[in-house]
């Protein structure tokens, strides 16, 4: 017995010298090396290093601001006199051909917003009664009025938003993003995610990092407790114990990796170590008691510890100062088939004053002009009702709705696109998806046709074989 396991371990260690050393290995590791100068060899170690994109970007850090759900364009950002004029009535025939709704029937009354728009700022932009606060802002704002997308359902349409596709396992914005630009913070993650009210009904494909390494998938932050669960070392166990068992480990993990090459192990030394430092780092950056009541009250935050919209606002921008590249807050409480006109007032009730306080407060610390803040859900509402009487609301539509940006070397005070009389069609400038998601890439510095991963075999990137960068909304 002692002898056949003698010969086994010696045709292990002769297997080990002919990949490692005949001239087949070598001719692999030279090809290898070449491929890693292209950046396409899966064997690539990950980094979070910051990065040199491919031209010099305007923005260098970002906000996502996904209100989930998906806001009605027609009671916010796009007024429709001729809609309110045909309220109950049968939309027009043309407009319905060949189009097909999520839920109702398209031959459904014409439903006319209940809000009264005005014209604020320089620029005149027309927005809704209920964003008193916003409104304020249209100045600083770049409002893109044609926004249209493939998918007609929450979670598809969410994650296409988010990944540049509908189906789960491609890497997010957020992802990408880190991956292309690195982080500038050892003490937090490159990508955090903040969640209110329901989530999202795309879950964690939303913020996730697909095929790409995990060290660039987007952290969600709890807001109560520990902010990532088990952060806290449990009692009697002190910080030499652990400084000591992490050391061990790190040499376990970096044997391993120096024997196989696994990205995914670089990620789990990389978590490893992250975990360490968020236990004093995370703690602090979620306490607001150093905040002054003034900010306090400018968010809107009436208990510092209750977790919230407005609360995930203001740690936006504390995350952005210590240098975190991109922060997603995810916001679902949009999805009006009825009560509408209850809802949508208490949303924007929830939402409207954090965001401009987190604008205005982004300009005071002279931290707006190279950071980029989106705000938008996954598609707008039809102007046709579903539900009759106090219960009207309005049905998924993803042929035109708006989404608006800020900061970061956008065109301010600035409206791109426009819709029809009903705000059913566009009619000026249509930007899809890809088109927005090109746009966003190259605020940060990147051609998004040249920003890949080579997965099974192929190149990927965000904007799969589409998008086009839309130059008239940059300053």
């Amino acid at each position: 017995m002692k002898k056949e396991i003698q010969d086994e371990i010696a045709t292990y260690q002769t297997r080990r010298w002919f990949l490692k050393n005949c001239g087949v290995g070598m001719a692999g590791l030279a090809l290898n090396s070449l491929m890693a100068s292209d950046g396409v060899s899966a064997t690539t170690q990950p980094s979070l290093q910051p990065k040199v994109p491919h031209f010099a970007p305007t923005a260098k850090r970002v906000i996502y601001i996904f209100q989930a759900g998906a806001p009605s364009h027609i009671d916010l950002f796009d007024s429709k006199p001729e809609l309110i004029k045909r309220d109950g009535q049968l939309p027009p025939a043309e407009l319905l051909k060949d189009y097909r709704a999520a839920f109702i029937n398209p031959n459904s009354a014409l439903y006319g917003s209940k809000y009264n728009f005005s014209r604020h700022g320089q620029s005149g932009f027309e927005i809704s009664e209920l964003l008193p606060h916003i409104s304020k802002h249209v100045d600083d704002i770049c409002f893109i009025r044609s926004m249209h997308t493939d998918a007609v359902n929450h979670a598809p349409a969410q994650i296409f938003m988010n990944t540049g596709h509908d189906l789960f396992g491609r890497p997010s914005l957020g992802a990408w993003t880190v991956y292309g630009l690195g982080s500038e913070t050892q003490d937090l993650p490159g990508y955090v995610v903040l969640i209110s009210a329901k989530g999202t009904s795309g879950g964690a494909s939303n913020y996730g990092c697909g095929f790409l390494p995990t060290i660039y998938n987007g952290v969600p932050f709890r807001g109560n407790g520990d902010p990532i669960l088990y952060l806290s070392n449990p009692k009697g166990y002190d910080k030499q114990a652990q400084r000591a068992s992490l050391d061990t480990l790190k040499k376990l993990n970096q044997q391993t990796l120096e024997e196989t090459a696994d990205p995914e192990t670089a990620a789990r030394i990389q978590a490893y170590e992250t975990a360490y430092r968020l236990q004093t780092s995370a703690p602090e950056l979620m306490d607001l008691s150093r905040e002054s009541q003034t900010t306090l009250d400018a968010y809107s935050i009436k208990d510092p510890k209750e977790s919230n919209f407005a609360r995930n606002c203001l740690l936006a921008r504390r995350m952005l100062e210590r240098d975190v590249r991109f922060v997603q807050l995810f916001h679902e409480a949009w999805d009006q088939h009825q009560d509408l006109e209850k809802n949508h007032p208490k949303n924007c009730e929830d939402t409207d004053q954090p965001v401009a306080a987190l604008l205005q407060d982004l300009k005071d610390r002279d931290m707006l002009k190279d950071t980029l803040v989106i705000w938008g859900g996954e598609f707008g509402r039809t102007p046709m009702t579903q539900n009759e009487g106090e219960n009207k609301g309005r049905d998924h539509h993803n042929k035109a709705f708006t989404m608006w940006l800020a900061g970061g070397g956008v065109k301010a005070g600035y409206t791109h696109g426009a819709t029809d009389e009903f705000g059913f069609n566009i009619t000026e400038n249509p930007v899809h998806v890809h088109d927005l998601n090109a746009t966003i890439l190259h605020i940060l510095g990147f051609d998004h046709e040249k920003l890949t991963y080579r997965f099974q075999g192929r190149d990927f990137r965000l904007t799969d074989v589409h998008g086009h960068v839309v130059h008239d909304i940059l300053a």
